[in-house]
């Protein structure tokens, strides 16, 4: 199915076949009867690309898929109408097996390897890159990066972006996070992390609004990003740049599960942006679908209708 071209592009290197069940409960050494599983494409910029169609925007998802999985979960997003660039590899595409112990109230979450990447496949998605990012397109990488892959992508990504006239959102983990805060990285116009991230980056606790917007001010001004948005969980998010420093929240909302909160606070996020929202309306529409996902369950990320009712409570402080 042929689809018009999209100002939002989201880039998945390291996507995973989610596949949850449940059990009455998890006992060594016997056979569980598990319930019927749910399949949902995973990954970061899958969830991204997946919120945004949900709310009515278009975004194209730049996803590295390998094997019989990976067709399999190009199928769940053409499916969903996700408008999908599959970048081939060899292997096979991750396994992510999430089951729920009813009587214990537990999840257990298990993550199989995926492909290992060459140089060749690396070289090969930087020429891809090169065609699909078109001038003034909102750019997301996110999730984790896939071994093979040098913690430095982010910042080809950049240079890509930068050359290309597109804007970049990044919100990434583990080492390729940790030389954000470095003269290697990648000083992304958006970066985005959460309350872990945040003081891993830091080094240190961030025990209060007042250190969360110290540390995304500092950010800016040290110039490892145009913008910085720091989520601070029930607390909701700041977000700093040069000249601005805002605190958005909502009210407390009953927790179904705290998965893909992330995900669609960069979806609202950046589907604003690309409609020529300002700093401010942005936020608040991440907000209100961060909040909203935490009201569904995990495989449905944010609803439309508790976004829009959330919208009008989303209350946004300058500090």
């Amino acid at each position: 199915m042929a689809h018009p071209p999209s100002d939002i592009l989201t880039i998945t290197l390291n996507p995973a076949m989610d596949m949850s069940t449940g059990v009455d409960a998890v006992r060594a050494d016997e056979k569980l009867r598990c319930d019927t599983p749910v399949l949902d494409p995973g990954g970061g910029g899958i969830n991204v690309a997946r919120v945004i169609c949900r709310l009515g925007g278009q975004a194209t998802a730049l996803v590295a898929l390998a094997g019989y999985r990976g067709q399999e979960l190009a199928a769940l997003l053409t499916r969903e109408g996700v408008p999908t660039e599959v970048f081939t590899l060899d292997g096979e595409t991750r396994l992510s097996l999430a089951v729920t112990d009813r009587q214990a109230g537990h999840q257990y979450r298990f993550v199989m390897p995926g492909p290992v990447w060459t140089q060749t496949d690396l070289d090969a998605l930087c020429d891809r890159l090169q065609t699909a990012i078109q001038p003034s397109m909102q750019v997301v990488l996110s999730g984790s990066q896939p071994p093979g892959v040098p913690d430095g992508f982010p910042r080809m990504l950049a240079e890509i972006t930068r050359a290309q006239g597109a804007i970049l959102t990044l919100d990434t983990s583990g080492a390729a996070l940790a030389v954000q805060a470095s003269d290697l990285g990648a000083a992304p116009d958006i970066l985005r992390l959460d309350g872990a991230e945040s003081e891993a980056l830091a080094g240190r606790r961030l025990g209060s609004l007042h250190d969360v917007s110290g540390f995304a001010r500092e950010l800016v001004g040290k110039g490892y990003a145009r913008a910085v948005v720091l989520a601070l969980g029930a607390e909701g998010s700041v977000l700093a740049t040069a000249g601005t420093l805002l605190h958005a929240v909502t009210p407390p909302v009953p927790v179904a599960s705290k998965v893909g909160a992330g995900d669609s606070f960069v979806g609202a996020f950046t589907l604003t942006r690309a409609q020529g929202g300002d700093w401010a309306d942005a936020l608040r529409h991440g907000t209100a679908a961060a909040s909203a996902a935490v009201m569904s369950p995990a495989t449905e990320l944010c609803r439309d209708h508790d976004l829009r009712a959330l919208l009008p409570q989303v209350k946004i402080t300058q500090l």
